[in-house]
């Protein structure tokens, strides 16, 4: 593939800052280049093509972004920590190979906090939301970097995958995720999380874009160039080891199946039970022990203010109770399991299973923040144990909307094979990427609401409002037919709003805007006597915003003749 075709690299470059822009997803990213410079950089790209130069420059034309573990020269590495942030002198060897080929990076993206956790909400940058529902995960570690490909800000997106953080993020945001065989694309440059497991990958919303991409940030030395059976012969797992599958999901992976086996694929049932225990390894055993001397030492010497996700340093610093015996151990166990996988899948060629079971809410990580992680990677963790290439797919989208996915497994070194068959499933049977790829996400209609106190920019509360994604639209005052009065019974930061039929005044207020997915979640936080009715502006409109029962005004004080919270809070000095 050449950039011969695409647009110029400016008109991309500014379509992408305009998607930045109407996406309004500030949460996926954490550093971005200046508009102005990466305008630069695409105009001196467009002059090389135009001269002649592209043919050597697949990737010319096209916006990348890249997960923030993986150096970029000129943007800070924080791997989720500003207090870890170094500035690279180098691109990561993956970065500069994506660069040299004419791709445009655009920023760095968001992630479970030192590439620890399959949620995408373990961040203090804040929870990266789902493309499709924002009330629900993106899935993490490489969480922005799913997202900024689904949304169709960037073309494609670096990631890392340690224990499926580059296929658990493409499932539940619906696009492609290539995880390389371990060591194939080099790791020079990236913030380790296990060393010895992990990878480079890539995201895309086409398939055919995600192999040039790896191939390219391989070096183009894709091992194998066997040509595919005539027959392929894809395992599944028996239906005992189909757990933790959400309504309809067992359905939807049952529906993929029939597709492949549509296409001429022999399907047979394997006992994965070795892969499943080796999964268990992953957090449940002294590999754990291999994220601490990643950056256990900069955790244990972190003061409180550093901003360290605290599940994030439980686990990495967990990894301390285990020893050289219990590490042996570990690799003797490892060993024997592998022996087992082998002998399962040594007839076989390809292993097909759900990428995950279920997209959890937001909520529902704020209870389970554990056991919810661990279950979603049942089908990921096993993979880079065993030095295996995998391909997550999209598989169109359930009745409640979501995207499901798969993942195909490939043996050692058989990227090659593993992406061609990929391809020939897409040729064969279109549908299921056809749906997905080529559809964004529909732009949803966000919900108002005023507020008059410390929700107001810049305030206490106003936090409440910014880690669900809101947005100040505009500020301005009620109608004339309002009092407000400063509650009585704690500090100075709870104004009530109440409507009056006689000597009212216009207070100062401001409009913000939230995703439908957490305005419900929010509204549940706000305290009696306080509630949302509807608030009319100056110019005859309505809103929906706080306001306070009547009953509560006895005792406060009037504070209407300041016309506004800030000039109140102003005056007690």
């Amino acid at each position: 593939m050449s950039a011969v075709g695409r647009g110029s690299a400016v008109e991309r470059v500014r379509a992408a800052y305009a998607a930045l822009r109407r996406v309004d997803r500030p949460e996926v990213w954490i550093s971005l280049r200046a508009e102005a410079d990466v305008l630069a950089e695409a105009e001196r790209l467009d002059a090389r093509v135009a001269a002649g130069a592209g043919p050597r420059l697949p990737l010319a034309g096209l916006v990348a972004a890249v997960k923030d573990n993986i150096d970029v020269a000129g943007l800070p590495t924080t791997a989720g920590s500003a207090a870890f942030a170094y500035s690279p002198e180098a691109d990561a060897v993956a970065v500069a190979r994506i660069r040299a080929a004419g791709a445009i990076v655009l920023g760095k993206t968001n992630l479970d906090q030192f590439a620890t956790g399959l949620v995408g909400t373990r961040s203090p940058y804040g929870a990266v939301r789902n493309a499709w529902d924002p009330a629900r995960i993106s899935g993490g570690s490489s969480s922005g970097s799913a997202v900024a490909v689904a949304l169709g800000v960037v073309d494609i997106a670096l990631g890392t995958d340690t224990a499926g953080s580059g296929r658990v993020p493409a499932a539940l945001n619906g696009v492609v995720g290539v995880k390389p065989t371990r060591a194939l694309v080099p790791t020079t440059g990236v913030v380790p999380a296990c060393r010895s497991l992990d990878c480079v990958t890539v995201f895309a919303r086409d398939l055919a874009l995600a192999r040039l991409a790896a191939g390219i940030m391989a070096g183009d030395d894709e091992r194998d160039r066997a040509v595919l059976p005539a027959v392929p012969r894809v395992a599944i797992p028996n239906p005992e080891h189909l757990r933790g599958l959400a309504e309809g999901w067992a359905e939807a992976f049952a529906d993929t199946v029939e597709r492949l086996r549509d296409t001429g694929v022999e399907i047979v049932e394997a006992d994965i039970t070795p892969l499943l225990e080796a999964a268990d390894l992953l957090y449940g055993g002294a590999f754990v022990a291999e994220r601490h001397a990643a950056v256990g030492a900069f955790i244990e010497k972190a003061e409180d203010s550093a901003g360290i996700w605290p599940t994030t340093r439980d686990i990495i610093l967990g990894g301390r109770k285990y020893s050289a015996v219990d590490a042996f151990e570990g690799q003797y166990k490892l060993k024997e399991l592998l022996a087992k996988a082998q002998q399962a899948m040594r007839d076989l060629d390809f292993l097909a299973l759900p990428t995950a079971g279920t997209i959890y809410t937001l909520a529902d990580l704020e209870r389970e923040p554990v056991r919810y992680n661990s279950n979603l990677g049942h089908y990921t963790n096993f993979v880079n144990f065993f030095g295996l290439s995998a391909l997550a797919l999209p598989f169109g989208f359930r009745p409640d909307g979501l995207p499901f996915g798969i993942t195909l497994v490939g043996h050692p070194g058989a990227d090659a094979a593993l992406l061609d068959f990929g391809a020939e499933w897409q040729r064969a049977d279109p549908l299921p990427l056809g749906r997905t790829l080529h559809t964004l996400p529909p732009a949803l209609p966000r919900v108002s609401i005023a507020v008059v106190g410390a929700h107001m920019d810049g305030l206490p509360l106003n936090e409440q409002l910014v880690t669900r994604g809101g947005k100040l639209e505009f500020a301005g005052t009620t109608a004339p037919h309002y009092r407000l009065y400063a509650l009585p019974g704690g500090p100075p930061h709870r104004p009530g709003l109440v409507r009056v039929a006689d000597g009212g005044a216009a207070i100062d207020l401001e409009v913000w805007s939230l995703p439908p997915g957490t305005y419900g979640n929010f509204v549940e936080t706000i305290p009696a006597p306080l509630g949302i009715g509807t608030i009319e502006l100056a110019d005859g409109s309505t809103v929906q915003g706080f306001l306070c029962e009547s009953y509560a005004t006895a005792g406060a004080r009037d504070i209407t003749n300041f016309g506004g919270w800030r000039a109140y809070l102003k005056s007690l000095g």
